[in-house]
């Protein structure tokens, strides 16, 4: 009973945080963009599985409530990318597949007493499919981790994910071997209860210690704007951290980018920007982030190539230069990743910003200032 009671208190305590997160982003943030629907959305459903696993809940609701919450791999998954990619946008097609593995789920779960062998191929495809959309946030958040300048996201990241991501392993991994799943969560261990807590617990660091967690987990700042139309830039903050940061640092790094321009070289890091400038990258992260107010550092880069590429394709004297030519010579490394940059900056394509750059043709001058049909 000692064990029992630990495990009710510690669900209690993670479904609190969990709505109280709700309570806070639903009435503080705003507006209510695609990131912080998710981070509700990741909340709810924890706080519904610490108590509907919990012990002494009928088992009868789990047949209604479980294949929804089954799907909450998809819910993290997209909660992932849209946390830690600040170009990532949510498509319809996300959607689709969430109502494809809820109603794969209910399948399962209605036929575990007439066709137990395929209830039980169902759940190991599900164990699978979670397991990949689990592999799936890891590697992509592990890909942006390097390109990220906001510090409070970059230490919380690795953190909740690799929590996440065991807690989702564990579930989905007990289904494809021979280990039980009650004595992983599913009946309400012990265990579970820890896990959820200490998922909640960073959560809510994340949402009440802005200055440490800044966007992290919920994002509730209304300035998350860097999802919806590829920007990643954020004002600078109030409390004098462009001041913070000296200028003679910022100074040298607007030569380094203006005059040496060192955005055309390939394959240039944080980094080696970092050593051209004897610093630190946390030092240089921070400049960056809180002296120019960008989130990432392939933002920050593909400004200074996007410059370029307007002026060039701006240029009269190199109206026959291919695009691909001007792209390669601004930096980048192929056509596709600049026409998706130079689409989201300008709204405009490459082709379509040459021609509107040009000036209209000039027509010839009259005789004299005169019409057809006028005499001198």
């Amino acid at each position: 009973m000692g064990v029992t009671a630990l495990d009710l208190g510690l669900r209690g305590a993670a479904a609190g945080l969990f709505l109280m997160m709700v309570v806070v982003v639903v009435a503080r943030a705003r507006p209510l963009d695609a990131i912080k629907w998710l981070s509700v959305a990741m909340a709810i459903g924890g706080a519904a599985y610490a108590i509907v696993t919990a012990p002494f809940v009928p088992k009868a609701a789990l047949w209604w409530v479980l294949p929804i919450l089954a799907a909450n791999p998809v819910i993290f998954w997209l909660w992932a990318r849209a946390t830690f990619d600040d170009d990532f946008t949510v498509r319809l097609w996300h959607g689709a597949l969430w109502l494809v593995i809820v109603g794969i789920w209910f399948s399962v779960f209605l036929t575990w007493t007439t066709w137990p062998m395929l209830a039980k191929a169902g759940v190991r495809s599900m164990s699978v499919v979670a397991l990949v959309l689990s592999f799936s946030a890891a590697v992509q958040t592990i890909r942006t981790w390097s390109a990220d300048l906001v510090a409070g996201r970059r230490r919380l990241r690795v953190a909740v994910l690799i929590l996440s991501l065991l807690f989702i392993a564990l579930l989905s991994g007990s289904d494809l071997t021979s280990i039980s799943a009650a004595s992983l969560g599913i009946s309400g261990s012990l265990a579970s209860a820890v896990g959820l807590l200490a998922i909640a617990a960073l959560a809510g660091w994340s949402l009440f210690e802005p200055a440490a967690a800044g966007h992290a987990l919920v994002a509730v700042a209304t300035n998350a704007a860097g999802h919806a139309g590829g920007a990643a830039r954020i004002e600078p903050p109030a409390d004098g951290g462009r001041d913070a940061v000296a200028p003679l640092l910022l100074r040298r790094l607007d030569h380094l980018m203006t005059v040496e321009r060192i955005y055309r070289q390939e394959g240039v890091t944080i980094g080696m920007l970092a050593a051209k400038l004897g610093l630190t990258e946390y030092r240089l992260r921070q400049a960056i982030n809180e002296g120019l107010g960008y989130r990432n550092f392939n933002t920050f880069l593909n400004r200074y190539r996007l410059d370029e590429a307007k002026a060039a394709l701006s240029d009269l004297s190199q109206r026959d230069v291919p695009v691909l030519t001007i792209a390669l010579d601004a930096g980048f490394q192929s056509i596709g990743p600049f026409n998706r940059a130079f689409k989201a900056d300008t709204g405009l394509t490459p082709t379509e910003f040459r021609r509107d750059a040009r000036p209209p043709p000039t027509t010839p001058e009259k005789d004299g200032d005169l019409e057809i049909g006028q005499s001198g």
